[in-house]
């Protein structure tokens, strides 16, 4: 069968069916794919702690996760309780991080969130927020206030999220 020119010949597999045979799969990487980021995930607010640290509880590569525990307004300085107990500032995460995460469930954290926002745009560093609903008892205005709060800090921001789109979220990260 003669074929046009600049025209396929249906009849020959194509790059992905020959991909598939054996032959190619000599060329295929055969160890897991190393993680490519190191993200600190913070939660702002008691109801965003909660959220953490059931999500830390889950296996992953180079996350970290804490708890906003206190903004000193004069300094700027954050200091962080990681979910296991240890203490640490913002600048010794930020230090290591490529990206932050930042989970909220109330504008409780607003301080806490500029400082952090702050601090990553000053170093370069992505920033993501997600607002989880307290649940279906929530009328929405907490939500509401975290939103108002985050939004002009994280360059991504996650407003209807649940508890499930925080393990999601850092499953695409390669977290």
């Amino acid at each position: 069968m003669t074929v046009a020119p600049g025209v396929v010949d249906p009849s020959l597999p194509s790059s992905c069916a020959r991909a598939a045979t054996a032959a190619e799969a000599r060329f295929r990487i055969q160890r897991p794919i190393a993680p490519a980021r190191a993200p600190r995930i913070i939660a702002l607010d008691a109801g965003a702690a909660q959220v953490v640290r059931r999500t830390a509880a889950l296996e992953w590569a180079n996350a970290r996760f804490s708890v906003c525990d206190a903004v000193d307004g004069g300094t700027g300085t954050v200091l962080l309780r990681g979910v296991d107990g240890g203490t640490a500032t913002l600048a010794d995460e930020l230090a290591r991080a490529d990206v932050v995460v930042m989970v909220a469930t109330s504008d409780e954290g607003a301080d806490c969130a500029y400082t952090i926002g702050r601090a990553c745009w000053q170093r370069a560093v992505q920033t993501a927020g997600l607002v989880v609903s307290d649940g279906p008892d929530d009328d929405g205005s907490s939500a509401d206030r975290a939103v108002a709060a985050l939004r002009p800090h994280a360059r991504v921001l996650l407003p209807g999220a649940d508890e499930s789109d925080v393990v999601e979220l850092l499953t695409a990260l390669r977290a």
